[in-house]
């Protein structure tokens, strides 16, 4: 009898263990079993980038390879914390001037403080030069370019996910940003070397590619990707995912 008694007890225990578990999965599915995901952001109030449309084709095919969705958005109004959640990372893809709001940045905002990760390509740093705190994250304020043409691209850091498949000198056909200001505390990853083309003029201190944690939150950003041809190019592919990656904190 008593050893019947036990095996009751123990039984039960095992049932409640069960369902208890299957509640807190409910809750909290488990992580592994979750494909992380990325807003790819692109609305522009100024300069509109004829490669943008490629580039978002580009990044939902790299999410397609790699175990990550994208979701793509000229729509602001998605900027709120409840929706924004949701990703691991937010892409701003040549983005230009004022395309938040005052609410839609508190918002962004709360999404990075919470441990939010953030990608800049190219145009990322010709946005919002009236709100510092975006300044901080991407880490420069686009002020003008020359024509297009071949530059030397130096690699800084050849360990970095982003980096580490790049050759030491990089040959490359793009528009190359001088920035007004860069934000002093980032871990650069490119510069680009101004003897290599003309009009360059940040000749002491020109980087191309970086990261830092911010605020909370993690950001990565690249100058390069002005050009179509970008997004079919194997090393930048290559380079922006390992920015991605980095964003969403699959990577250190």
């Amino acid at each position: 009898m008593r050893l019947q008694k036990r095996i009751n007890f123990h039984s039960c225990l095992v049932t409640l263990c069960s369902i208890a578990a299957l509640i807190l999965l409910s809750i909290n599915p488990v992580s592994a079993k979750q494909k992380l995901k990325v807003l790819i952001f692109c609305k522009t109030a100024g300069y509109h980038h004829e490669s943008i449309a490629a580039g978002v084709v580009a990044i939902k095919k790299l999410g397609t390879e790699n175990g990550f969705e994208a979701d793509s958005t000229t729509d602001s109004r998605k900027f709120t914390y409840d929706n924004l959640k949701q990703y691991a990372a937010v892409i701003f893809l040549s983005t230009t001037h004022d395309v938040l709001d005052d609410a839609q940045q508190k918002e962004f905002m709360k999404y990075i403080e919470a441990g939010g990760g953030f990608v800049g390509v190219h145009a990322a740093t010709d946005c919002e030069y009236n709100w510092q705190w975006y300044g901080n994250l991407v880490g420069a304020y686009f002020d003008s370019h020359p024509a297009q043409q071949d530059a030397i691209i130096d690699v800084v850091d050849p360990d970095n996910i982003a980096t580490k498949h790049l050759p030491t000198h990089w040959k490359r056909f793009d528009e190359w940003y001088n920035f007004k200001w860069i934000e002093p505390n980032l871990h650069i990853l490119l510069t680009i070397d101004e003897t290599s083309y003309t009009g360059g003029k940040n000749p002491a201190y020109h980087p191309m590619a970086w990261y830092h944690n911010y605020d909370g939150g993690r950001a990565f950003y690249t100058e390069l990707g002005h050009t179509n041809e970008s997004y079919s190019d194997p090393l930048y592919l290559q380079h922006l995912l390992g920015g991605i990656k980095y964003a969403m904190g699959t990577v250190k």
